[in-house]
């Protein structure tokens, strides 16, 4: 690179780096004016291949896949006809001081030395609480006054419709059950969250450049509208959630990663195990694998 560019390395930001860097650049661009940047958002390069028998840190070699991404970002006024969306605000969060949710995603070894990350059950929780908090700072700059006024008169008592103000959704691909848990705390149905599982389908979980996916999805479906508003909620080990909400500036009808397959999704598919009883399945998979899975171990 020339010498006169800045290069920002946030290695060891995981999952939420994309959001971390987006939220970098919202801040430089406050004191630096025509400027261009560049995100980077790839899968981790660490050598984090668990070889052990910990069933909590075997999760990762099954999840992670290799992915990567580049967004172009522009405070240049000049180049406004060309963007496609426009940064609304975006928020960061971290509840590190959890030990709880410092530990439920964290690297580190097994009884027998071998390293790995290891992912608890915790995770969700984590997860619901983070998210939490950081739409306790973000949903006041975002949904419309007359959705806040209505929540604080039931002081509570209903959920926020986020959908007054926000149309599309791109939840990190992380895993199943977080999506689905998030989406259930948010109020949100199966179409908002589709976007997301099915990156997670085709994709897997690729870190920092998960939402992108999703975002990728959105447009390939072409549900983009110009003046849409798209929230991304990012989470990441330590444990924190970042977020951001973009207004879509023009009607967005480009190719992307998922231009030969779009058609395919979402995908007509059923759990071959749906409607089975409980004691067929345990006859099939064991007894102890089957409470394991069912978590009831």
């Amino acid at each position: 690179m020339r010498q006169d560019i800045k290069a920002y390395n946030l290695t060891g930001m995981g999952c939420s780096a994309s959001l971390i860097a987006i939220h970098l650049i919202q801040q430089l661009f406050k004191t630096q004016k025509k400027r261009l940047a560049i995100v980077v958002s790839s899968e981790s390069t660490a050598a984090n291949y668990y070889l052990g028998k910990e069933r909590s840190m075997m999760l990762s070699n099954c999840l992670f896949r290799v992915g990567g991404c580049s967004m172009l970002l522009t405070n240049d006024s000049a180049h406004k006809k060309q963007a496609i969306l426009k940064l609304k605000c975006a928020v960061r969060s971290h509840i590190g001081s959890d030990d709880e949710a410092y530990n439920c995603c964290i690297q580190g070894e097994d009884d027998q030395g071998y390293r790995g990350i290891r992912i608890t059950k915790s995770i969700i929780k984590a997860a619901s609480q983070s998210v939490l908090k950081n739409l306790q700072v973000l949903l006041p700059k975002t949904l419309p006054l007359w959705e806040i006024i209505r929540y604080v008169c039931l002081k509570g008592n209903s959920k926020i419709n986020l959908k007054s103000g926000i149309e599309h959704f791109c939840i990190h691909p992380g895993g199943r059950a977080v999506i689905e848990n998030i989406g259930a705390s948010l109020g949100l149905n199966e179409y908002d969250l589709e976007p997301s599982t099915m990156a997670l389908h085709r994709f897997g979980n690729t870190s920092a450049s998960g939402i992108w996916y999703a975002l990728g999805y959105i447009e390939a479906k072409k549900r983009l509208k110009k003046g849409d508003s798209i929230l991304m909620i990012s989470l990441g080990a330590g444990f924190k959630c970042n977020t951001c909400v973009w207004e879509v500036t023009s009607d967005l009808v480009r190719a992307n990663v998922w231009k030969d397959m779009i058609g395919s999704y979402p995908p007509k598919t059923r759990n071959p195990f749906l409607g089975w009883r409980n004691d067929e399945m345990m006859d099939i998979i064991g007894r102890e694998e089957f409470l394991n899975i069912a978590g009831l171990s």
